[in-house]
């Protein structure tokens, strides 16, 4: 029996998912999910179970990986003892069991890797998921993996232990994050382009207020180059600190940008999109 789920892209408003603010103030995260994915495959030897698991691109990319890879080998897990594939279920299971091994981290990554598709996601005592109907939206987008070891670890503690300090600053930035993402998810479905870039170019600034590790001088110089390509818009996936980039090009310039950040040291990751979320195949 096999399990697959979704890698995701997030747009806007990373951050806000996280739960003591979330449960306070309310959080809002725009994401894609896409492949590369994560793949899990149950093998049973008549003395026990095994679970084999695998990602299509190395971890650290700042793609949600770990968390597709607890989607994918819950959802087996819970096909195998309940018959249960509910989406809901399985992300909520997935975001126990990283708050169980001490993951510091919000619930995107587990409801995107679970859902697939493109999704407004809100964030408070339970979780909302909002389809939003965008066709065409991956191939104006270029991935690009840094290379440098994300230190999203450092990251979270440093900002949410300001933020449970009473920091206003923090809070702040959170909350522009989140309302961030309902203007994207607003610009999305009016189909404006313009607007859609300016929420990402903001989402980037705003991610910087927070920690100057989000940034650093290689994903400057990558994004730096895609820019001067033509990318109308860019920022770190995840937490950033390094991983992947996400730029957003014009029609017909997804090559000269992709061309432009792998001169400046950059991979390119081809993605397409997910709409399946996590699936079974026996």
């Amino acid at each position: 029996m096999r399990a697959r789920a979704p890698l995701r892209i997030d747009l806007a408003g990373g951050w806000s998912d996280i739960p003591p603010f979330a449960r306070k103030e309310g959080g809002a995260v725009v994401s894609i999910a896409v492949s590369p994915r994560a793949h899990a495959v149950m093998v049973s030897d008549g003395g026990g179970v095994e679970v084999q698991y695998r990602l299509d691109l190395p971890s650290g990319t700042g793609l949600g990986s770990s968390a597709s890879l607890t989607v994918a080998w819950l959802a087996l897990l819970r096909w195998a003892t309940h018959h249960d594939v509910s989406p809901a279920a399985i992300a909520e299971g997935a975001c126990t069991v990283a708050g169980a091994v001490g993951v510091v981290g919000g619930k995107q990554d587990e409801y995107a890797a679970a859902f697939g598709g493109v999704n407004l996601f809100r964030f408070g005592d339970d979780v909302s998921v909002e389809p939003i109907d965008v066709r065409g939206l991956v191939e104006r987008l270029v991935v690009c993996n840094s290379g440098v070891s994300r230190l999203s670890g450092e990251i979270h503690d440093a900002v949410w232990g300001a933020y449970q300090r009473g920091d206003s600053r923090v809070a702040r930035v959170l909350a522009d994050l989140r309302d961030c993402a309902l203007d994207l998810a607003r610009a999305l479905r009016r189909r404006d382009s313009s607007r859609l870039a300016e929420c990402m170019n903001r989402n980037w600034a705003l991610q910087q207020e927070l920690h100057p590790s989000v940034t650093n001088p290689v994903l400057d110089r990558i994004i730096d180059a895609g820019r001067d390509a033509g990318a109308l818009a860019a920022k770190a996936c995840g937490a950033g600190g390094g991983g992947c980039v996400v730029l957003l090009v014009p029609p017909g310039g997804r090559e000269s940008v992709a061309r432009h950040v792998r001169r400046a040291g950059g991979t390119v990751i081809d993605v397409m999109p997910d709409n399946e979320g996590v699936t079974i195949e026996d």
